[in-house]
């Protein structure tokens, strides 16, 4: 949760809160009537009628360009640093920044405002594709812990502590270690340890929260970035906190100096940014602030019914608090939907495809063994019931014997060289094939979750290639090879 403040200073919080200043000063553009002879050039959706009449005429009168009463999100001074300030205070931090470019951008703008060029940083493997896209860019070399598999669900788990130890004491001029708070599937490490630990050996914590915005809002979920001690966080607010697809928050925490961060951001971030995202962002922070404990208890109770009558299904496993062991595996998400598919002989692609094809149910992602669904206050009983209903019939109709389905979403990979290093060097186009024993030079990943299989430096190992010709043979989304069939590899020469 955020940082408590006395009873007083609490009022005084929650009168500020109830402030949209990004969001109105936007709406008072729009009710001025003004005459645009700026961009966008559809002006108010008077361009474009066709897209006026499938988006509406509001979202487009506010789909503009920045000026002086809407400030400029890429040197804020008025209502954009008004609104992120209120959330920073929302939030627990001393700082905070809008993103547009989703939290991909905040992951990389921690990474890039903290290390440069033949730095260290210490992080697990499984981390999202937009980390290694960081040390692509600043050439920052990466220390991995591997994170450990469960080996009933084949997924990957939290850095244990003895993990973190290790690599600290290997690697003690690391600049930061950065931590997934929560992985995809609801696992958490042990945050505040991790801190304390890093804190110690002068070295900034980066947590990469994009599914860990609820965190801040319920005492009873996981312990958010913030609250844990960590510098940096970048929160996606439109995953689980309501605001619009690819707006986010990248939270800080002092020593870290807000202007750098604010220096690194621009690097890559948009400077036309859509103030219909950074109005949702606004928006989301108020609606969290007042509502946020009561959404996230309706989300936990669907939830645990959800696991509960899953379970009773039999076959699957939807995976739960049970797992947690104090380590690797510290808390867990109890927001999470995660079940295991294997036992009845399918991959979680493979029913996540039923679902939508023949149920009209839209999950969040299958991977080879296990699915996701993403649960929230805006579900609804009826719907929950619907996909209970869906998983118990293509169990009746489709169970078979789980021979022969790969058994593990994590491989510990071979590191050849650096991924920057990597993604530049000279390189030859292989058949996928026949790569075994090769150095990549480009990622494979499955999206979602987009963790990669394999990264450019890594050695494409032979249960690295029988998990990408698996995950492609059952119908998994591939992405990141420059060949869009993925019949070929670039490998380093």
């Amino acid at each position: 949760m955020a940082r408590s403040v006395p009873a007083e200073a609490g009022d005084t919080r929650r009168v500020r809160q109830r402030e949209t200043p990004l969001a109105d000063a936007l709406d008072m553009q729009r009710i001025n009537r003004l005459a645009h002879f700026d961009v966008p050039a559809h002006k108010s959706g008077r361009g474009n009628p066709e897209l006026t009449e499938y988006l509406g005429s509001r979202a487009m009168a506010m789909d503009v360009n920045s000026m002086k009463p809407l400030d400029n999100l890429g040197h804020p001074v008025s209502v954009i640093k008004e609104a992120q300030q209120l959330a920073a205070e929302a939030f627990g931090a001393d700082d905070a920044f809008f993103m547009v470019n989703g939290t991909t951008s905040a992951v990389q703008a921690m990474i890039m405002a903290t290390c440069t060029a033949g730095d260290e940083i210490i992080l697990p493997r499984n981390v999202h594709r937009s980390a290694i896209n960081a040390l692509v860019v600043c050439g920052a070399v990466p220390v991995y812990i591997n994170p450990g598999t469960n080996k009933r669900l084949g997924i990957p788990l939290g850095m244990s502590i003895a993990d973190v130890k290790k690599a600290i004491a290997e690697h003690p001029s690391a600049k930061a270690i950065l931590v997934n708070n929560p992985t995809y599937y609801g696992i958490c490490s042990d945050l505040a340890a991790i801190v304390k630990l890093a804190h110690a050996a002068g070295m900034l914590v980066l947590a990469d929260e994009a599914h860990g915005t609820h965190f801040y809002f319920h005492d009873e979920l996981p312990v958010s970035a913030m609250a844990a001690g960590c510098d940096m966080a970048a929160a996606s607010i439109h995953k689980t906190g309501g605001s619009l697809t690819q707006s986010s928050i990248l939270l800080t925490r002092r020593p870290v100096n807000p202007d750098y961060v604010r220096q690194v951001i621009t690097l890559t971030q948009s400077t036309s940014a859509s103030y219909l995202l950074l109005s949702s962002l606004d928006i989301a922070r108020k609606n969290l602030f007042f509502k946020g404990h009561d959404m996230y208890q309706k989300t936990m109770d669907f939830a645990d019914y959800a696991r509960a009558e899953i379970n009773e299904l039999g076959g699957y496993y939807a995976f739960g608090p049970e797992l947690v062991d104090g380590d690797a595996v510290y808390a867990f998400d109890r927001t999470k939907l995660s079940v295991h598919t294997r036992d009845i002989g399918l991959a979680g692609i493979e029913v996540y495809d039923y679902l939508r094809d023949d149920y009209g149910i839209q999950i969040e992602f299958g991977d080879v063994g296990n699915l996701l669904a993403i649960i929230s206050c805006g579900d609804r009983m009826m719907d929950i019931e619907r996909l209970i209903s869906a998983l118990e019939e293509i169990k009746r109709q489709r169970e078979k014997s789980p021979i022969g389905l790969f058994d593990h979403e994590y491989i510990d990979p071979v590191i050849a060289m650096a991924p920057q290093e990597a993604f530049y060097a000279k390189k030859r186009r292989v058949p996928m094939r026949e790569s075994t024993g090769l150095v990549a030079g480009e990622f494979v990943m499955s999206y979602p979750p987009g963790i990669p299989i394999v990264a450019p430096g890594e050695r494409i190992t032979p249960d690295v290639l029988e998990h990408i010709l698996f995950a492609k043979e059952k119908g998994c989304f591939m992405t990141g090879t420059e060949d869009m069939d993925l019949n070929f590899i670039n490998v380093v020469n």
